[in-house]
């Protein structure tokens, strides 16, 4: 087997080869608009070669921190020194990250319940599952009362607070997964996201995740034992603090439907009653469980760095060059247990194991690439500058995008815009184009105008149920105020016998975060070349207009994290 750094300079051989196929001609390939049509010509074959490319098996999923994921890392930056570009990261291109990496013992984790009736040991992954702790590597702790908190949300906004008066320093708190059924999807995903801190925040010790109906239906409790060997990151920041670490909060446990009755059972509570109450929409009161719980669990800890990689094409306006818009996607996807012994890799066969995140998201970056590369061959270049950010470890939870906003490489209020390519579905002729989050900002009228120039329509949100807009990069990037849309290929298709508002649905069922995300995928090429022309004119649009994108008036997004200082806004 090759040494990693023997692949690497292997693989950087190659890379050498690519320019044949990616070195800009002569002529250019796009100038301004006109007629309200654009006349940007993205390459097919260019498309094509960074989708094969980065979904090729050799770089075994591209996961954040592998070396193969480091060979995905200079692929982009040679292609960006290919275009001209500055570079925008901290060390050339790159914007290397520090994670700490943690994984559970699976022999550790004990958790005992005691009551007035006794004690009794829960048994791990049949009574309750734990993660790995990613701030200390022996976790141990006792609270002597539980705090039943509902959802364990405080929504002031919605004049709504599960906690209401009630103390929980030194205790633990137990809440249901997910939020009430009445609040608004985008607003209440956000809501949702800050239990931890929430609990933090009150000097909760230990947090009880319960389960829902709606939960048990959509992830089994025998799936929710497959993912505890897999390990958890998240960042350091330049202070050496962790992100999204709560003290004194030290562990969060989900507990069996049984388990759960049992609780409720001591409190003198029925579990059904609580579950209609969530049925018909009903506030809770914060209560007291007669539980004392004691928790030990063991984590080992690892250090590794991953880079974003970042490009700067300078604006042509003398004033609005200091401004930027920014164009995201990332790189990596996931990384594989690949068996090395050979009688392991006799016994799995011919069972293909690797992510190799063709749609997700390889032509995401292939599309930011070729856009990067159409931008640096116009004779003029836009007003604004245009930052090309391909990100790392999203499949970790967004943390590159989060690490790049709260540690950007250019002024954070000199960025005006963002726009993320996450995952675009091009197996069809796509005719509309879904843009999350344009209901929030005038960024909506400005996508329609790229969109229109491309004879592509602009379609509402289809799935508003799903929150997408709070669920990838770009979102980092609103949480420091930043107007942003998420673009998808849409529900129609230009093939009239093409049913493309079930393509979606039946990629998520197939292919999603499974090893048929690959170059098998039917892919359609007229539809990559499409997608790319309409990344480019919304980019485009948006760095050319005089005035800065605004949220709209009264927009939730807006008015809660507006314009403000990185240290100050919610994680």
């Amino acid at each position: 087997m090759l040494s990693v750094n023997t692949a690497i300079r292997t693989m950087a051989c190659f890379l050498f080869l690519l320019p044949t196929l990616s070195t800009a001609p002569a002529f250019s390939d796009a100038t301004l608009s006109a007629n309200g049509q654009s006349d940007f010509q993205p390459d097919q074959n260019r498309l094509r070669a960074h989708i094969e490319f980065l979904a090729d098996d050799f770089l075994k999923g591209r996961g954040a921190g592998s070396p193969e994921f480091e060979i995905v890392a200079r692929y982009i930056a040679s292609q960006f020194t290919q275009y001209g570009l500055e570079p925008a990261g901290t060390d050339g291109y790159l914007q290397p990250v520090e994670f700490r990496v943690a994984k559970l013992d699976l022999d550790s984790p004990q958790l005992t319940l005691e009551t007035a009736e006794g004690s009794r040991q829960l048994t791990f992954k049949e009574d309750f599952v734990v993660s790995a702790s990613r701030a200390q590597t022996e976790t141990n702790f006792a609270c002597q009362e539980v705090v039943f908190v509902g959802f364990g949300i405080v929504a002031e906004s919605l004049d709504y607070d599960d906690y209401g008066d009630v103390d929980v320093s030194g205790k633990c708190v137990a809440a249901f997964r997910g939020k009430p059924g009445d609040f608004p999807g985008e607003e209440g995903a956000h809501f949702a996201s800050l239990k931890s801190r929430n609990a933090a925040a009150r000097g909760a010790v230990g947090y009880i995740s319960l389960l829902t109906p709606h939960s048990i239906e959509s992830t089994p409790w025998e799936r929710r034992s497959h993912s505890l060997g897999k390990s958890r990151m998240t960042f350091v920041e330049p202070d050496g603090t962790l992100f999204k670490e709560y003290p004194p909060l030290q562990s969060s446990v989900t507990v069996h439907e049984d388990v759960a009755r049992e609780l409720f059972e001591v409190a003198g509570q029925s579990l059904d009653d609580l579950y209609q109450m969530i049925e018909d929409d009903e506030r809770f009161s914060p209560f007291s469980i007669p539980v004392a719980l004691e928790l030990s669990l063991r984590s080992t800890h690892s250090t590794l760095t991953s880079p974003n990689i970042a490009a700067i094409l300078p604006g042509s306006d003398p004033e609005l060059r200091n401004e930027f818009v920014v164009l995201t996607a990332h790189a990596d996807h996931l990384q594989p247990d690949i068996p090395t012994d050979a009688e392991t890799k006799d016994q799995a066969g011919e069972v293909d194991l690797i992510n190799n995140g063709a749609m997700d998201n390889a032509s995401g970056v292939s599309v930011l690439l070729e856009t990067a590369r159409l931008f640096s061959q116009l004779e003029e270049r836009p007003k604004r500058s245009i930052v090309f950010l391909a990100v790392t470890a999203e499949e970790k939870g967004l943390l590159g995008s989060e690490f790049f906003a709260r540690n950007p490489t250019v002024p954070i209020d000199s960025i005006v815009a963002s726009v993320n390519l996450d995952m675009p579905l091009l197996t069809y002729d796509f005719a509309d184009i879904v843009a999350f989050g344009a209901s929030h900002s005038d960024l909506g009228a400005t996508v329609d105008e790229a969109a229109r120039a491309v004879d592509v329509e602009l379609t509402p949100d289809p799935w508003p149920d799903e929150n997408l807009f709070t669920r990838s990069d770009h979102y980092s990037l609103v949480k420091q105020g930043i107007p942003s849309v998420f673009i998808w290929s849409g529900v129609k298709s230009r093939d009239p016998d093409f049913d493309a508002s079930t393509a979606m649905d039946d990629f998520l069922k197939t292919h999603y975060h499974k090893p048929s995300d690959d170059l098998n995928l039917p892919f359609n090429w007229d539809a990559a070349v499409r997608f790319t022309k309409v990344n480019a004119e919304v980019a485009r649009t948006i760095a050319n207009q005089p005035e800065r994108p605004k949220w709209n008036d009264g927009d939730f997004f807006g008015d809660t994290f507006g314009r403000k200082p990185v240290a100050d806004s919610m994680p």
